[in-house]
């Protein structure tokens, strides 16, 4: 049994049963997912699952050191990229998140850590028996975009900070029916 969401593709079921709710602590999966989340923004997740590897392409496989130095010739050329959602404002917040990850890492300070202190470094286990019972945000997800809105981070509203924490194991909300909770 998997929840209802991931059986529509391969990818989805991949990501489902490999990489949703699973606890993380790598800075560079930290940065994939808080893009990808970014990018998602209006779009289905199916959509961006298509689309990661031009992600990882495009995005020097999210290296925040890397994109950090993006500059506007290569933010135009992020724009002509099939494989990526050309949307300006995200291509904008992504290379903006990664000079602010990158600033923490030249403080010794981790997105990750960040991210993990507001949970005491304990994930948040749910317990739901249908899709619907799943919030689109939380009290956690609000505070947490604040906070990072606060810090200069683009795109991160609760919403999307809410699907970003399932993404690295903060949360996991796979239903109880669920094989893989």
């Amino acid at each position: 049994m998997r929840c209802p969401w991931a059986n529509s593709s391969e990818e989805m079921q991949s990501y489902h049963d490999n990489e949703w709710c699973k606890v993380s602590h790598d800075e560079r999966y930290f940065f994939e997912m808080l893009t990808l989340e970014l990018s998602q923004a209006g779009l289905s997740w199916a959509t961006i699952i298509k689309r990661r590897e031009g992600y990882r392409e495009a995005f020097a496989d999210f290296d925040v050191a890397k994109i950090a130095q993006f500059d506007d010739a290569k933010k135009a050329e992020l724009l002509q990229n099939p494989g990526i959602i050309r949307n300006k404002l995200k291509v904008n917040a992504t290379i903006n998140n990664a000079r602010l990850i990158q600033g923490m890492h030249d403080r010794n300070e981790k997105l990750s850590d960040y991210i993990w202190n507001f949970v005491d470094n304990k994930p948040i286990i749910n317990h739901y028996s249908d899709m619907s019972e799943l919030p689109a945000q939380t009290e956690l997800s609000q505070t947490i975009s604040k906070d990072l809105k606060k810090l200069g981070f683009r795109f991160v509203g609760p919403t999307i900070i809410y699907s970003f924490l399932q993404a690295v194991g903060v949360l996991n909300d796979h239903l109880d029916s669920c094989d893989f909770k």
